[in-house]
């Protein structure tokens, strides 16, 4: 089963996405989608800007919440920390872990099992940069953890 199943919510609004011949803008981001326990501000993929190698949004996990362990299959991801403290189980049984903080850049190679916790007192709010056009495809289930 993929990752993405059961994700819900809004989306962009047609009528947000400006295609100007060359450059495409969204202003004030898309609407909230939600996958996982974390909420994401709709940004930009093949979906609605027709990219064709890359998509960007903004997610955020509540206090205490966790994204369960999943795996990016064949694309990489970028992360920017822009508010809060998250820990990521990471690699094979999710043996290895990491904390990184606001301000932090983080990079998950195609293929890492990882497991995101949110272990601040705020939101945690990241900045997402995927090496595929498409938000939810090709994101697996590691069915270990929080999952139970």
């Amino acid at each position: 089963m993929l990752a993405g199943e059961g994700r819900t919510g809004g989306g962009i609004d047609p009528g947000a996405v400006e295609d100007l011949d060359g450059i495409t803008v969204i202003r004030g981001g898309g609407g909230p989608r939600h996958w996982n326990n974390i909420t994401y501000l709709q940004g930009m993929s093949a979906k609605n800007v027709g990219s064709a190698h890359l998509s960007i949004n903004i997610a955020t996990v509540p206090p205490g919440g966790v994204a369960y362990a999943h795996i990016h299959d064949g694309f990489e991801v970028m992360l920017f920390i822009v508010q809060g403290k998250v820990r990521h189980d990471y690699g094979e049984g999710l043996a290895k872990s990491v904390v990184n903080e606001a301000g932090d850049f983080i990079y998950i190679k195609p293929g890492v099992p990882h497991e995101v916790y949110n272990i601040g007192e705020q939101p945690l709010v990241a900045f997402v940069a995927r090496s595929a056009p498409d938000e939810w495809d090709r994101i697996v289930d590691y069915p270990l953890r929080a999952r139970g």
